[in-house]
């Protein structure tokens, strides 16, 4: 079956306020991620980790400035095609 994807980007860390943490804000953010899509007809599929690096200019580069390295979560959803 030949199917369709849709990749979602969500960010590396949750914001939350110490007062108000509860140890699952992590889970309940993606639920509310995969049901808003589901709604749509989107199927989860997962969750992967892809790290980007970002080179100096020209200018940065000559002033010392080095690559810089982050981790970004992209969510990916699926409906057959």
């Amino acid at each position: 079956m030949a199917y369709t994807y849709r990749m979602v980007q969500v960010p590396p860390s949750i914001v939350v306020q110490e007062n108000a943490h509860q140890g699952n804000e992590a889970a309940a953010y993606l639920q509310t991620i995969v049901n808003e899509e589901s709604k749509a007809g989107w199927e989860f599929y997962r969750v992967d980790q892809v790290g980007v690096e970002t080179q100096p200019g020209c200018i940065d580069g000559l002033l010392g400035h080095k690559a810089e390295y982050k981790s970004y979560y992209v969510v990916t959803f699926r409906k057959g095609a």
